[in-house]
């Protein structure tokens, strides 16, 4: 499985929203800046998140993007399909046995299984605060591990 540009500055995004305080957005401009991304790429995808309701974002003076879930439920399969659409496999062409093809398609819908499950056990956040509101200070950030 090939990983986009895409869904790395997706994850680093979520990643820094996660250390921010939860009372406060961060500019796509801050998150630019930080994480070295191109910034009008980086809008693209934070439309995405948001539209995939893992983000808030909010308009004017203070406005910005802040997460719309607590930290640890965010998982790599939540911004992976809020980016890239639903994890799955193109369906396989017939084959001239009605039975391998049944075979085929039985397994690709398990590795398929497997694949979905073992990305939504991966937490983008680990840690820090876990509940909104609970205090000011700042969330820690932990590494992505798997």
């Amino acid at each position: 499985m090939k990983l986009s540009r895409t869904f790395t500055y997706a994850v680093q995004a979520v990643r820094e929203l996660c250390a921010a305080p939860v009372d406060q957005t961060v500019t796509c401009k801050q998150l630019a800046k930080r994480g070295g991304m191109p910034e009008r790429f980086l809008l693209q995808i934070l439309r995405s998140l948001v539209t995939g309701g893992l983000l808030q974002s909010n308009r004017g003076v203070h406005g910005g993007y802040r997460l719309n879930r607590k930290p640890g439920e965010i998982s790599m399969l939540d911004v992976l399909e809020a980016v890239e659409g639903p994890v799955g496999f193109d369906s396989p062409q017939p084959l001239s046995n009605g039975e391998e093809l049944t075979e085929l398609s039985g397994l690709l819908g398990e590795a398929r299984s497997r694949i979905r499950h073992s990305l939504s056990e991966i937490k983008i956040c680990r840690g820090g605060q876990e509940d909104e509101g609970e205090d000011d200070s700042p969330r820690e950030q932990y590494a992505v591990a798997g």
